[in-house]
């Protein structure tokens, strides 16, 4: 069985992602309570079912707790388990409750908006660290979309990693393990050909190669990327996401997000992501 577990901070996207999920043949549940997971999956595996996604966060209560150790004796059991997390900044999430009017899961009268967003992702902690990462603050419905087929559709042989391009002017995505920072390298922004471009154009290609730091950057991300991507394997985790910065998240960082995730591929699961693009 291949089972999804959608889980994140209300307001994030998820579900948007479980639409995804249904639409692409999965069975899906949403707010199922966390205690109920073993048997549902034992009740889904007699009756045939080969791909489930299930929606759990909050609402579960204080049987959320028991999550991750349904989990980790799913995937001891030999199941195809993933697990994503949506994310989102706060004060993205405080601008969607306002457009929906819709009432916070830990709203009890006492909490403001803010407080109850900050509660749940103490709740949230644990969950967090098990799964693949998205932040949706600055993503398109279509773009998020996107993303969910993506993760679905790898095989899982490994820990994957997730090469992630960014603008700095729209701040540090929240779902990044390491962050590199690309500013120094010259900026093909001031071109007036190559403005209009990206990082995934033959001509910033050349532009970018033909700077002679650029390569011996690269050289330097892959050899610490790699150094320590096992450390991370062997404390569980499925998932790293490598994110690569520049000014405006088009040209520079598209660039070596491109270049790193080349590298990766050999030996590595690699998905890629460009937030600006998106």
């Amino acid at each position: 069985m291949q089972l999804v577990i959608v889980s994140g901070l209300s307001g994030s996207g998820k579900s948007v992602a479980l639409n995804v999920l249904e639409d692409s043949g999965f069975y899906c549940v949403d707010n199922l309570p966390a205690k109920l997971v073993p048997e549902l999956i034992g009740f889904l595996k007699a009756a045939g079912s080969e791909r489930v996604a299930l929606s759990i966060d909050v609402r579960s209560g204080r049987t959320l707790e028991e999550l991750p150790r349904h989990i980790a004796a799913l995937q001891r059991a030999g199941e195809d388990v993933r697990v994503l997390f949506l994310d989102a900044k706060t004060d993205a999430l405080i601008k969607r409750f306002s457009e929906t009017r819709r009432r916070h899961p830990l709203s009890d009268g006492a909490r403001t908006l803010q407080e109850c967003i900050a509660r749940e992702r103490e709740l949230l902690a644990d969950l967090r660290d098990l799964a693949q990462r998205v932040d949706t603050s600055d993503l398109s419905p279509n773009a998020l979309r996107g993303w969910v087929r993506d993760f679905v559709s790898l095989a899982r042989t490994g820990p994957t990693v997730l090469f992630q391009s960014f603008g700095y002017k729209n701040g540090v995505p929240l779902d990044a393990d390491l962050v590199f920072d690309v500013r120094c390298l010259p900026n093909p922004h001031y071109d007036p050909r190559l403005r209009p471009l990206t990082g995934k154009d033959e001509a910033v290609i050349e532009f970018l190669r033909a700077q002679p730091d650029s390569a011996e950057m690269i050289e330097d991300i892959r050899r610490f990327v790699a150094r320590w991507l096992p450390a991370f394997d062997r404390d569980s985790r499925s998932y790293f996401t490598v994110a690569i910065g520049c000014t405006g998240g088009r040209h520079r960082s598209v660039y070596f997000v491109e270049a790193l995730a080349a590298l990766f591929r050999e030996h590595n699961e690699v998905l890629v992501r460009h937030r600006e693009l998106a």
